[in-house]
């Protein structure tokens, strides 16, 4: 019995001294903690901080030396670089082989055999499909759609901010730049960033 009461003695005093750690651990953290002086918020890490006091000023100085798109942090430039280097670091392991046809230009994989036929229209250069009225033509069915509303003046994509009207929803995100102040192309040369990637050229 005596062996069982100091067992359970012992157990109990571990279990108290289990519930004071936590507080010990919270204490340091608190100590580790980086506070932002305009707003008060606490950030883990000096360089979560930093990026933090650049979103009331706009600043992206991470910019990319591909297509001139900025950005306010160094991690979010990584990850862009992979839409231009094609690199795909994470591979879910439930979708491993769901993709079986596979681009032999680029590696890129589609679960039906239609995507990768019009897929390979990008590398082969070729435009099936054809606009009679202007004798346009697209590698991709979708393109032709939207260049059909250039001449039937159909303009499907609103802004919901000031109601403006786009006929191709890439204007309409490019337009929204205009509302939120947001200037993600950096120029390479003296560092100035721009709302258009047209700018730049």
């Amino acid at each position: 019995m005596e062996t069982e009461f100091c067992e359970n003695r012992v157990k109990c005093e571990t279990w108290v001294k289990r519930v004071d750690f936590p507080d010990k651990i919270k204490k340091e953290k608190e100590r580790t903690l980086y506070k932002c002086d305009i707003c008060g918020k606490s950030l883990s890490a000096s360089n979560k901080l930093a990026a933090h006091k650049r979103i009331p000023t706009g600043e992206k100085p991470f910019c990319c030396e591909i297509c001139g798109k900025s950005f306010s942090q160094n991690d979010s430039l990584t990850t862009h670089r992979r839409i231009h280097t094609g690199e795909k670091p994470y591979q879910c392991d439930i979708c491993v082989g769901r993709n079986p046809f596979l681009c032999d230009v680029c590696g890129k994989s589609f679960s039906q055999n239609v995507g990768l036929i019009s897929h390979k229209h990008i590398h082969t250069e070729e435009k099936p499909y054809h606009y009679n009225i202007c004798g346009t033509s697209f590698s991709k069915n979708d393109c032709s759609t939207a260049h059909k509303r250039i001449h039937t003046g159909e303009k499907t994509y609103h802004c919901d901010i000031c109601g403006k009207s786009f006929t191709i929803s890439s204007h309409l995100t490019s337009h929204k730049l205009i509302h939120t102040g947001e200037r993600p192309y950096c120029c390479k040369i003296c560092g100035e960033s721009f709302s258009q990637n047209s700018v730049l050229t």
